[in-house]
Parts: C-alpha cells; sequence; structure tokens
C-alpha cells in the first residue's frame, strides 16, 4: 500500500517541526546548563548494544571551564580551528582552500569544520557525510553562534569531544590516560589529547604512533605561536 505524497509531505513537515523545537530547546537549555550525553554518545552507546557489546559505557563528567586547564583550551583551538575567536560559526576562508585542496588531491581529503560545527554535529546530529546532514549542521551553528558564547561553545566542545573508546569529554579522557583531574593537565598532555581528535577510535593517547607524536609535536608548536594563556585571555575563553 502506498502512502499518498500529500501524507508524506505532511509526516516529514511535522517530523521536522518536531526536531526543530528540539534542537531549539537543546541549545536554549544548554546555554547554562551541563550536557549529560550528546548524539553521537548515544549513537555509540546503541551500536554497542545491537552489536552484543553490553559492557561497553560512553562516559563523560562534566566540567566547568574553570575546571579545564587552560593548556586543554589553547590545545584544542590550536589543533582543530585557530579561527574560532574571529569566524561566527562557518569560516569560509577555510572551506575554500579545503575545496581547492581537495580538487587537487583527491586522495587526502581535508575538512574545515569548526569548533562550533563539531559540538553541533556531536550534541545535536550523526555520523556521515551526507548534504542534509550538513545543511542541519550549519543551521544549527549559526543559530547556536548565537545564543551561546564562544567560552560556552569551546566548554561544551570539551566535555562531548571523544577520546577513546567510550571516553568522552576532556574529564574523563585526563583521569583515563593521566590518573588526575582535567584542570592539572600540562601543555603535553593536552596536545597529545587534541592531537587524536581527527580519529579517536584509530589514534590511541595510551599507545601513540608515529604520527601522532608528530602531529602532538606540531600542535605545541602552534601553541606557541598563538601566545599561549595570553590568547586565551585576550578572547575572554578562559
Amino acid at each position: 500500500m502506498r502512502w499518498p505524497k500529500v501524507r508524506l509531505k505532511t509526516l516529514f513537515l511535522r517530523l521536522l517541526l518536531a526536531l526543530a523545537i528540539v534542537w531549539g530547546g537543546g541549545i536554549v537549555l544548554f546555554s547554562f546548563l551541563p550536557v549529560p550525553f550528546s548524539a553521537v554518545m548515544a549513537e555509540r552507546q546503541i551500536s554497542a548494544w545491537l552489536h552484543g557489546d553490553f559492557g561497553y559505557v560512553a562516559h563523560s563528567d562534566w566540567v566547568g571551564m574553570d575546571e579545564i586547564s587552560p593548556w586543554m583550551a589553547l590545545a584544542v583551538i590550536a589543533a582543530e580551528d585557530q579561527r574560532f575567536p574571529e569566524h561566527r560559526g562557518l569560516d569560509f576562508g577555510a572551506i575554500e582552500k579545503a575545496i581547492s585542496h581537495n580538487e587537487k588531491h583527491a586522495t587526502r581529503i581535508r575538512g574545515a569544520s569548526t569548533i562550533s560545527q563539531q559540538t553541533v554535529k556531536n550534541l545535536f546530529l550523526w555520523d556521515g557525510k551526507s548534504w542534509v546532514r550538513k545543511g542541519l549542521e550549519a543551521g544549527l551553528t549559526l543559530t547556536t553562534e548565537v545564543v551561546w558564547t564562544k567560552r560556552r561553545i569551546l566548554t561544551v566542545y570539551l566535555n562531548i569531544a571523544e577520546f577513546g573508546e567510550g571516553i568522552f569529554g576532556v574529564e574523563a579522557a585526563s583521569q583515563r590516560y593521566f590518573h588526575k583531574p582535567a584542570s592539572k593537565l600540562s601543555m603535553s598532555e593536552s596536545a597529545l589529547l587534541a592531537a587524536v581528535l581527527t580519529n579517536p577510535l584509530r589514534f590511541k593517547v595510551d599507545a601513540p604512533s608515529g604520527y601522532v607524536r608528530s602531529r602532538q609535536a606540531w600542535i605545541m608548536r602552534q601553541m606557541r605561536q598563538l601566545g599561549g594563556e595570553a590568547f586565551l585571555q585576550a578572547h575572554h575563553l578562559h
């Protein structure tokens, strides 16, 4: 039995409206409330259960920015989005460079997602590279940038970013890998954590490959060039 096109269209519009309400409410609530879990955490947990892995637990411990080492905040900016304080969610200059690079190097695809985009994707959306998801990501990112401060975006990002199998957020990662709170992370430890963010299920903090070590060193050089903690203070990010 085929459903009439009008009915399908109505259902789609209602679903879209419901999602818009949920996402809008989430943007408002999480502008000041701790985030209990993200869409990526839920996706990983459900996937583990479906594959019979009932021992998997997507774990995160929320901490405020005052409880995170300034080195860690600087490390993710240096590694992921050095223009984070300046753009309004989408970095069009980086997008143009990525498109140009990808046209010339089809086997070495470069992304251009900002920390704001990654925060929105991890919090509200799903993994994948479809145009639908990218469109939703762009819209939600622009909305989030209007409602949240940059400091808030960075705080949420650091609390929901994936650092390994079942390890989400910098506090859980710091306790798991370095046996201390995130507030005590050193420059090199922060850079090592940031180095695995591009693929936290492949790259290991506790068994870093040569690539991860070289990326850690590069991130530390970028942190120094940005100006260290003074950079964060100048942009009210810590």
